[in-house]
Parts: structure tokens; C-alpha cells; sequence
């Protein structure tokens, strides 16, 4: 059992006797009302979104949810096809699926399946993923860390803010969660 309280972004819940992944959640605190969890919980099966008011104390069933490793291989049509790392089976999950995740995903990337009776209900890539700049307007003359960042294009086709002495050719770290760029990849 989980608090509603503990709900984060990816989370896989029971609901209603439906399985449903955690969309958004808020904590929402007014004066001297009690707090309460605002969610957006997407349906598995259905693909509907419905928003949820829970109380912070209510408890929302678990799944039990086993991890595998995947390898991202390549994108076909409106879906993704990662493999099996230890059975070398392929498998396509959809673009709908893999989200945002996308824009962070570069060939032979390691990636986390959640599944549950053998379907992948959500996919999570590493926190941190190194990419490298494509394309960036040139290195200003006296440019520092503290000056204002610019856009760079990374091999994936993102788009990420980055410090205006970064140049094109150069691999970055970038958080995959939120797209910032963290520091220059070490090597």
C-alpha cells in the first residue's frame, strides 16, 4: 500500500479496480484547510486521463511491477523497438509510451521497463544521459559560465539550454527528467 501522499510521476497504481500510472500529483496546502493529493491518474488499458482529489493519509494499492532491462534500438513508424538484454528478443512499444523520453534516447541506450502480465506500462531512462551538441551559435569571446545560456540542438534533435561557451561537437550531461544541462561530459 502507498500513501497518497508518496504519488510521483510514473507511479503505478490500483484504482478503482483498474490499473492506472500516476500522470501529475500535487500537494495542495490551503490555510488552515486540510492538505490534499491533486492527481491526473491515466488509464492502462483505456488511455484515458481522469483527475483525482485523495485525502494525504488515503492508501492506493500497489501492483506488483517486475524491472527489466532494455536497449533502445531504433525508432519504426509511431512506435520504438528496444531489446531484451538478456533473451535478445525485440520488442515495439509506442511513442505514446515512451513520452518525453524520446527526445533523450540515443542508440544503444540502457533503459528501465516497468511490466506488469508481461506489458510494459512505463519506461524510465537513466537520470542522467550524455549527448552530443549538433548545433549551437559559435563561442561569444569572453564567455563564461554565469553569462546567459543559449540553445544547442543534441544528437537526438533536443533542444537544451546550455552555458555560451559550449561548442558544437562537445558532449554535455543533461538530466532526462527535466532536459537541463548539468556539466560536460568528463572525457
Amino acid at each position: 500500500m502507498l500513501k497518497a501522499v508518496d504519488l510521483r510521476k510514473g507511479k503505478t497504481v490500483m484504482y478503482e479496480g483498474d490499473l492506472y500510472v500516476v500522470h501529475e500529483a500535487s500537494h495542495v496546502a490551503k490555510g488552515n484547510k486540510r492538505s490534499y493529493m491533486q492527481v491526473k491518474l491515466k488509464n492502462i488499458k483505456a488511455g484515458n486521463i481522469q483527475e483525482v482529489r485523495f485525502s494525504v493519509d488515503d492508501r492506493l494499492e500497489t501492483p506488483f511491477m517486475e524491472s527489466k532491462e532494455y536497449e533502445y534500438l531504433y525508432p519504426e513508424g509511431d512506435s520504438f523497438v528496444f531489446m531484451d538484454t538478456t533473451t535478445y528478443d525485440q520488442i515495439n512499444i509506442s511513442a505514446e509510451l515512451v513520452g518525453d523520453a524520446a527526445k533523450f534516447m540515443k542508440a544503444n541506450e540502457q533503459v528501465t521497463c516497468q511490466m506488469h502480465d508481461e506489458e510494459v506500462i512505463a519506461l524510465e531512462l537513466p537520470i542522467v544521459v550524455e549527448l552530443e551538441i549538433t548545433d549551437t551559435p559559435p563561442v561569444v569571446k569572453g564567455a563564461t559560465a554565469t553569462n546567459q545560456p543559449k540553445d544547442a540542438i543534441v544528437e537526438t534533435g533536443a533542444k537544451v539550454r546550455v552555458p555560451a561557451f559550449i561548442e558544437p561537437g562537445e558532449k554535455i550531461r543533461v538530466d532526462s527528467r527535466t532536459g537541463d544541462y548539468i556539466e560536460r561530459a568528463k572525457g
